[in-house]
């Protein structure tokens, strides 16, 4: 499949069950869902939400964690208990006044075929469904919920020229050449 270019995304779309989470559900014995999520994926949304590139995240299922860690990340556009998600893929897009060619879309199973086909730049996981591979642009080393999602936030950073300005921006006065002046 011909690679398009990271250059003009503008908008990251995330599924979260098996993308932004390993994609075990944890139940509790009242019932209560539990699910984990990865630090460094929590990193990486943050530096593009820093860097101007808006983050969203559309996923079949409502759980409150989900929302929860969206809101921590800042993460303003989270659709949760979406069953068919290529029409709110639409609605963002027109809400945020993007083309196809500007959003990338990281799913991993049958319902985020839709979106992933329209998206500009599609990326899933090794754990993926065969179809869903099948359509990708990319595919990430890392698992859903292991840090894959970090992946694809170094990819459009790196793509973007700003990868180097995020790692020179933790460098502060602790390295050694700064130390030493």
């Amino acid at each position: 499949m011909n690679r398009p270019s990271l250059t003009s995304i503008r908008l990251l779309i995330l599924d979260v069950d098996g993308v932004l989470t390993e994609g075990g559900i944890h139940l509790g014995p009242d019932g209560t869902e539990h699910i984990t999520f990865h630090v460094h994926d929590g990193f990486g949304l943050r530096q593009l939400l820093k860097n101007g590139i808006e983050v969203a995240v559309i996923t079949g299922r409502d759980v409150p964690a989900v929302k929860l860690r969206c809101r921590d990340l800042g993460i303003r556009h989270v659709y949760t208990g979406i069953s068919d998600k290529e029409p709110i893929y639409r609605e963002l897009l027109a809400k945020l006044s993007l083309q196809d060619d500007q959003v990338c879309f990281v799913g991993d199973d049958v319902p985020d075929i839709g979106p992933m086909m329209c998206a500009g730049y599609a990326i899933t996981v090794p754990g993926a469904r065969a179809e869903v591979r099948a359509i990708a642009h990319h595919v990430t080393d890392q698992h859903g919920g292991k840090g894959a999602v970090r992946d694809v936030c170094e990819l459009i950073l790196r793509a973007h020229g700003l990868w180097d300005q995020v790692i020179e921006s933790h460098r502060g006065s602790s390295t050694p050449a700064a130390k030493s002046r």
